[in-house]
């Protein structure tokens, strides 16, 4: 008898905890980005591979960017543009911008890829993105990491 009824407490306490259960947790983290690729064109621009991540647990859509980006300390001007992208929970996308840089940042740029060294960088900016459901949030950015010529592919950085 006691332990049908010790079985008996501990099926209505499981009972209980899966009654407790809401489903899906839904956590909002700020996104993150970074730079994928920075290709120089023939007209001196940059076009720029960037690299949104959503660390949600939820979809979101990626709707503005506003990201100041500078090269060895060295402002180069500010990758702005409307992606439109939707980003599953855990995962990431790449949207192509351009940028025309500002002179001394492009010369970081070439001696960079002439010397065949690595590149800081760094952005700093927002990203306004729209989870699943739920109303359009601007999220800081503030990112530092590096870019290294990429072997083979002239003019490229990864």
């Amino acid at each position: 008898m006691k332990r049908s009824l010790k079985f008996l407490v501990l099926g209505f306490g499981l009972l209980a905890l899966v009654a407790c259960n809401s489903g899906k947790v839904r956590r909002v983290s700020p996104p993150a980005a970074a730079i994928q690729q920075l290709a120089v064109q023939a007209d001196g621009s940059w076009e720029v591979q960037l690299r949104l991540n959503n660390y949600s647990s939820i979809p979101m859509r990626f709707d503005n960017v506003r990201i100041q980006i500078s090269v060895d300390e060295h402002p180069a001007g500010t990758l702005q543009g409307a992606p439109g992208l939707s980003i599953g929970p855990t995962s990431a996308d790449v949207v192509t911008l351009t940028l025309k840089p500002e002179a001394i940042a492009r010369m970081a740029v070439a001696d960079a890829l002439a010397g065949r060294r690595s590149l800081g960088y760094r952005l700093e900016g927002a990203v306004d993105a729209t989870p699943e459901d739920a109303k359009q949030r601007s999220f800081d950015v503030d990112n530092r990491s590096a870019l290294a010529p990429a072997p083979g592919l002239d003019g490229v950085l990864r």
